[in-house]
């Protein structure tokens, strides 16, 4: 994870140089001014001792990646603290930074609640964020997915882990999965077309087309509303 030192992430470095910063407002204060983050690998292992649930995703091999913290009142199933470290672009600490405070803002978000939070949500916060960049706010909301699972765990309230399911092979020469389509409507691709031009899905499998648009529809609904 990044130790945040004061200094000028590079992924935006070259764009305040040059005048010509093309994020919103809102990014700009959550990038420059990150809200709730643990800011050293010390705070890091001092807060995960006495949090309820963490939750991690992504690898710094792959460009991103995000750990999240929460901690629970039981008594209320409301989320109180989220604390979160990051490597990452502008986006992805941006998004995350208002997604902490959005799940604690007015006495706390219930799981329920948390749990119902779409990238979506995240999105019209910061009041937009350019289309290849969406997929910064499924980072953080599945890293905060997986911090409530980790508390249903270590609550003993297994009954109520969100299981995921396997991945789909949707394309049976080329291997091309569920997922695969999923990660091709977050980087911007909106129809079968542009789906089809960067996965190749189909191209030989032409039985799969139906279920690819189909798929296709089902994410468009899931993170743009």
């Amino acid at each position: 994870m990044i130790e945040v030192k004061g200094t000028v992430h590079p992924d935006v470095k070259a764009k305040v140089d040059a005048k010509s910063w093309f994020y919103t407002d809102e990014v700009r204060d959550h990038f420059f001014n990150p809200k709730n983050i643990l800011k050293t690998q010390k705070e890091a292992t001092e807060y995960e001792a006495i949090s309820d649930g963490v939750g991690e995703v992504g690898s710094p091999a792959c460009g991103d990646m995000m750990k999240i913290w929460i901690k629970v009142d039981s008594d209320s199933d409301k989320i109180k603290e989220c604390k979160w470290q990051t490597f990452g672009c502008a986006s992805a600490i941006a998004s995350t930074s208002i997604m902490s405070e959005m799940v604690i803002e007015n006495g706390g978000m219930t799981i329920t609640q948390a749990l119902a939070l779409k990238p979506h949500d995240i999105v019209e916060r910061l009041h937009g964020l350019p289309a290849r960049k969406f997929h910064c706010s499924v980072l953080g909301d599945k890293a905060l997915s997986a911090a409530i699972n980790n508390y249903f765990f270590k609550s003993g309230q297994k009954d109520r882990i969100i299981v995921s399911k396997g991945a789909e092979i949707v394309d049976k020469i080329l291997k091309i999965t569920d997922k695969d389509i999923e990660e091709a409507v977050l980087e911007g691709a909106h129809d079968f077309e542009a789906v089809q031009k960067k996965t190749k899905v189909g191209v030989q499998d032409k039985t799969c087309i139906p279920r690819v648009k189909e798929l296709i529809e089902c994410y468009k609904d899931k993170y743009y509303g």
